[in-house]
């Protein structure tokens, strides 16, 4: 097994981890209804399921 031949001072690994972060949610506003949702994803306006700007399942059905 390898092992490090100096121990990583704190200071050293926290530089590295520094560029580990989380990148923000990619939002974006339905042309159809105006509601701002998450890309490829269902989402739910008055009642109905929408998916790509079309009605996936309306109120009258469920």
């Amino acid at each position: 097994m390898a092992h490090p031949k100096s121990r990583i001072s704190k200071q050293r690994k926290r530089k590295r981890r520094t560029h580990k972060k989380l990148a923000t949610p990619n939002v974006v506003v339905c042309k159809q209804t105006g509601e701002a949702h998450l890309r490829h994803r269902a989402y739910e306006h008055e009642g109905e399921l929408y998916y790509k700007g079309r009605v996936i399942i309306s109120a009258e059905e469920v």
